[in-house]
């Protein structure tokens, strides 16, 4: 572990109190000045470090800075996650897919200030500035059948959305299958991929992303999404380590479903959470066109949409995506 790690992790252990430069280097068997370029390292990346003559330094309580540190900090679920944070990638779940066949472990989990190349469903791209979301993956190691899959996807949003309201107080609301929604807009989408051992028809390990807007960008919302997408707050900046804590409730929130996901205990929730259940639907195709309407009658156990055609007939959608009419 870097020296630049180490006073970082000192630093967010001890976030009421100012530790001396004498006393870090003492921790860490470092010279003085191996201490002071470490600060200035951070400094540079962001990390608000308050300098203070005869007293040292302290982590900023105001700042919002995404590190490992702060997020197991924050995590009360022992022995589980193993984090990473990056602050630019192409896509955390394109290289926990990576790292996933290559044999990483359930529970490591890649979280970044930015994506190049988000993912969304169905082949779209998810809009990832820097600085204003959380953008993170998890791998999974499940022991289920493929049919059970969506139950990822499904505990994952509930997860989300009790954390979200949990730390930022506002209603969340599920739009079938992965999306959450606050005043009638999108501030989060979950992908779940999976690689199916096919002789066994079993999961063999799947990559959870999730990615949630939490503060607005300077520069709004790209064209295409300004009549859809919003952020949980209104206010460009975040405080308090709110993404942090926001990826640890999740993942906690997450873990105790995902233990047991046979027993569907997420289920009636998803379901009270529903945005569409009752409603008129567009069923959309996969380049996006629509093609029939209908009502959303009901989720079934399997995370399904049942759904009624104008002609009264009824069926069950398994995928897809569902637009509100």
């Amino acid at each position: 572990m870097s020296v630049k790690i180490q006073v970082l992790k000192l630093l967010e252990e001890s976030r009421d109190t100012y530790l001396s430069g004498t006393s870090l280097a003492k921790k860490l068997s470092v010279s003085r000045a191996s201490v002071w370029k470490a600060m200035q390292s951070l400094r540079k990346e962001g990390y608000g470090i308050t300098g203070v003559s005869n007293k040292g330094y302290r982590l900023e309580q105001s700042g919002d800075t995404l590190c490992a540190e702060g997020i197991h900090r924050h995590i009360k679920t022992e022995g589980v996650f193993l984090v990473e944070t990056k602050n630019l990638v192409t896509s955390t779940n394109t290289l926990l897919r990576e790292e996933a066949a290559r044999g990483a472990p359930e529970g490591y989990v890649l979280a970044a200030e930015a994506q190049a190349s988000g993912k969304g469903r169905l082949g779209r791209g998810f809009h990832s500035p820097m600085g204003h979301g959380v953008y993170f993956s998890l791998i999974l190691r499940p022991k289920i059948r493929v049919a059970h899959a969506t139950l990822i996807t499904a505990a994952a949003a509930v997860s989300a959305a009790r954390a979200i309201e949990a730390i930022f107080d506002v209603n969340v609301g599920i739009k079938w299958v992965n999306d959450l929604h606050v005043k009638g807009k999108k501030i989060c989408g979950i992908l779940t991929e999976a690689t199916i051992d096919m002789e066994s028809g079993m999961v063999d390990n799947s990559v959870l992303g999730i990615g949630i807007n939490v503060t607005q960008p300077a520069e709004g919302y790209p064209p295409e999404l300004q009549d859809s997408a919003a952020s949980i707050v209104n206010r460009t900046s975040g405080r308090d380590s709110e993404r942090c804590r926001l990826i640890a409730a999740t993942l906690d929130n997450f873990w105790q479903y995902y233990k047991n996901l046979p027993k569907r205990a997420f289920l009636d929730e998803y379901r009270k959470r529903s945005v569409i259940l009752g409603r008129e639907v567009i069923i959309m195709s996969h380049d996006n066109n629509p093609l029939r309407r209908a009502i959303a009658i009901a989720i079934n156990d399997e995370c399904g949409l049942e759904v009624r055609y104008t002609n009264g007939k009824t069926e069950t959608l398994k995928s897809g995506e569902v637009s509100i009419v």
